[in-house]
């Protein structure tokens, strides 16, 4: 992976009062596609402009680098754009700066005309059942261990040093639940699928494909609240987890009927209809049962987890999901997820949510703590008029 030369010069001790008057100072805090976004069209719109980016990772690129499944390099040549723009003589790249304790946002807006967040979301939504964020006790315990976001282990296997020592348990149990089917979970899903043979011709982190050459999983399920018609992957990547050579692919039939709402939703969505139609193809061409030894993919639908169930044999470790059956019902004019009262468990030592993300607060900004973000996400601080002439 080709990585760029940046320019050394002192950030905070620069003498601003010795540029010209006319200069535009941009500081863009976040080096992911969002932030080098921003950045290459301040750098194209204003030629005086002049562009900081900051990460409090000492390397860029965000979720370029720590998002994107080792096995999609062809993703990845983005950064090779990203580069061009942080050797602009223009633009640098300030490494382990990290907002609220290296400096804070009022420093910032002192130093600069412009400043634009746009670091994303480092944290976790929460589904707020037993077993998951200290509701395990009355006493206020923690997660059962084996329970993971799958933000950390995707980060986990890109070598993201946040999560290097993540340690998934993938050996003493063969079953993993990812809860989610969204790309993110596919991605997560297809990692734990597929052979470390193939996997090593790609740049996963060495200590994760190590991990993954003693795994025992062999089995996973991708649960989802809703149906097939509103999975929210792509057709892409749908694709290519069902194209993983001699994979057990299992999509229960009574899964698989539509409503009239359901078709609705396909007429006016491309997307829809295509994911449901790749799911179709793949329930009605596999065959009844795997065969010996064979890795297994399970599409789980109209479920939503209840609570984690903890084993019996290991004290504080996940041993299954305990699921509530759910059943659509229209909402302002949208099919939602309803709990039916009736309940199933799905045995697994191994538990990833993929159930979306969250940005963490910023002192100085407003920031809604339901939603998890930020007011706006992006936000724009001008501290005094600026004129190109």
């Amino acid at each position: 992976m080709q990585m760029a030369i940046f320019r050394s010069r002192t950030w905070l001790s620069r003498a601003f009062s010795s540029l010209p008057s006319n200069l535009l100072r941009v500081c863009v805090v976040g080096s992911g596609p969002a932030g080098f976004y921003t950045a290459e069209k301040m750098l194209k719109a204003h030629p005086k402009a002049e562009v900081d980016i900051l990460d409090r990772l000492p390397t860029p690129f965000g979720l370029v680098r720590s998002g994107v499944a080792p096995d999609h390099p062809e993703t990845k040549i983005v950064i090779n754009q990203f580069t061009r723009v942080a050797k602009n003589d223009r633009c640098m790249f300030l490494g382990n700066v990290n907002l609220g304790l290296s400096v804070s946002l009022k420093e910032l807006r002192d130093l600069y005309h412009v400043v634009v967040l746009a670091y994303g979301a480092e944290s976790d939504r929460v589904l707020g059942v037993p077993g998951e964020v200290g509701l395990l006790f009355s006493s206020g315990g923690g997660d059962l261990e084996g329970i993971h976001s799958a933000r950390e282990f995707v980060w986990w296997y890109n070598g993201h040093p946040d999560c290097r020592n993540l340690a998934p348990d993938l050996q003493t149990t063969d079953t993993a639940v990812i809860l989610g089917q969204g790309n993110v979970a596919l991605d997560v899903a297809r990692i734990l699928l597929r052979s470390t043979a193939e996997l090593a011709t790609t740049d996963i982190a060495s200590h994760a494909l190590g991990a993954l050459e003693k795994s025992s999983i062999r089995k996973v399920y991708l649960v989802g609240r809703r149906g097939p018609v509103q999975a929210a992957c792509t057709a892409k990547e749908l694709r290519e987890i069902l194209g993983i050579k001699d994979l057990y692919i299992n999509i229960q039939d009574v899964d698989l009927q539509k409503s009239p709402m359901d078709e609705e939703e396909m007429r006016t969505s491309r997307i829809q209809k295509r994911v449901y139609e790749l799911l179709s193809k793949a329930a009605t061409s596999s065959p009844v049962s795997p065969t010996t030894g064979q890795r297994e993919l399970h599409f789980v639908f109209f479920r939503k987890p209840d609570r984690f169930l903890e084993s019996e044999k290991r004290n504080g470790k996940v041993a299954a999901v305990h699921f509530e059956k759910t059943t659509l019902k229209v909402d302002s004019g949208r099919q939602v997820a309803v709990g039916t009262g009736e309940y199933e468990d799905i045995e697994s030592g191994l538990v990833l949510k993929s159930i979306g993300y969250k940005s963490i607060p910023v002192d100085g900004l407003p920031f809604d703590q339901h939603r998890g973000e930020l007011r706006p996400l992006i936000v724009v601080l001008c501290q005094e008029e600026w004129e190109t002439t």
